[in-house]
């Protein structure tokens, strides 16, 4: 696609040819249907509208330097989904139907996949609603699956950059046995507040504490937590927050190198041990914590004196991203390919 500047491309939606749905009725899943339409068309009293019977997951293609396009641990999101289904009671898409359906769509938007390099790649949202119309609490008989693409740029503009970041302690996003656990749109509706308040106070986003002793920290709007020291790779244990495949996947990469990983709480003040800390997800892979102020207690935990990211860090970056870009070995089958024209 020679009309995007790949270079210069921001996260959000842009138009590609094509998605792919398949609807849930009578008890069992169709077929699969690709289409061209943007939109849906939805009853007014169905159930994703008024009671948030609404999942999302979020991955990524890959254009990679030896002209394959790969796929990043698609049956990790399709498992995650599934967890979702059982949480707020819709119907569990198989995992075989999830993966078909996410490659199907990359393979019918390829002109829309960005060139190696660019710092840009095609985004996959895989969307689950309630359609069947329900006045009065209950799940919905009918769903929609569908996936769709977009390409983007970074989630943070200047890429894999030092932020910082603020704990606002008057929003809690979730509660600890809530629907924090599960990928459904009410928990980024939760978030918007506290992030707007954030952006408008000069920080990339914003951290939670846990909701019910104010006292560990839970994770930011859209990422998890993790931070290093003394060759420790440490990342909150918590029933509200999101189980992040990337923070999954950093975790087994640490080890990998021969660090020690907790799940653990962490308690506000162990901050001040970091050597460094950073927030993780499909969209940011890796956003390195410059700092980390609470504007309550006039705290500022400085993880990066120099402003720029920590050795491990980076290594834990560059080794991801290799291995989701094909140039480093996939050892653990993490990556799958989807379009090879050799």
């Amino acid at each position: 696609m020679d009309a995007y500047n790949w270079s210069s491309l921001g996260f959000g939606y842009h138009k590609t040819d094509y998605n792919v749905r398949c609807y849930y009725r009578d008890g069992k899943w169709g077929e699969i249907e690709v289409c061209s339409e943007e939109t849906i068309p939805l009853h007014m009293a169905a159930t994703c509208l008024h009671y948030g019977q609404e999942a999302f997951e979020g991955l990524k293609a890959y254009r990679c330097p030896d002209g394959k396009v790969r796929v990043f641990r698609a049956d990790e999101n399709a498992k995650r989904l599934q967890s979702t289904c059982r949480g707020i009671l819709m119907p569990e898409l198989p995992t075989e139907k999830f993966i078909e359906m996410v490659e199907k769509v990359i393979r019918l938007n390829e002109r829309f996949i960005p060139p190696y390099e660019t710092g840009a790649t095609l985004y996959v949202r895989p969307l689950l609603i309630g359609t069947s119309a329900q006045v009065g609490v209950h799940p919905a008989s009918e769903y929609l699956f569908l996936v769709f693409t977009t390409p983007v740029g970074p989630y943070f503009k200047g890429g894999f950059a030092t932020n910082p970041y603020v704990i606002i302690r008057e929003y809690d996003r979730s509660a600890p046995l809530g629907t924090g656990i599960y990928k459904v749109g009410g928990n980024y509706a939760a978030s918007l507040k506290a992030n707007s308040i954030a952006h408008e106070l000069g920080y990339s986003c914003e951290f939670y504490l846990d909701a019910k002793e104010k006292k560990y920290m839970d994770e930011c709007g859209a990422a998890n937590f993790f931070g290093i020291k003394n060759n420790t790779y440490v990342t909150p244990k918590s029933t509200s927050i999101l189980p992040s495949i990337t923070n999954k996947s950093l975790m087994q990469l640490a080890e990998d190198l021969g660090m020690t990983v907790e799940r653990r709480q962490i308690p506000e003040e162990e901050l001040s041990t970091f050597e460094e800390a950073g927030a993780c997800g499909t969209a940011a892979v890796i956003s390195p914590i410059e700092r980390i102020d609470d504007l309550d207690t006039k705290q500022s935990f400085v993880f990066s004196k120099d402003g720029k990211p920590g050795p491990i860090c980076t290594r834990l970056y560059n080794l991801l991203r290799g291995i989701q870009y094909g140039t480093e070995p996939d050892k653990h089958g993490w990556t799958r390919v989807v379009i090879d024209h050799q």
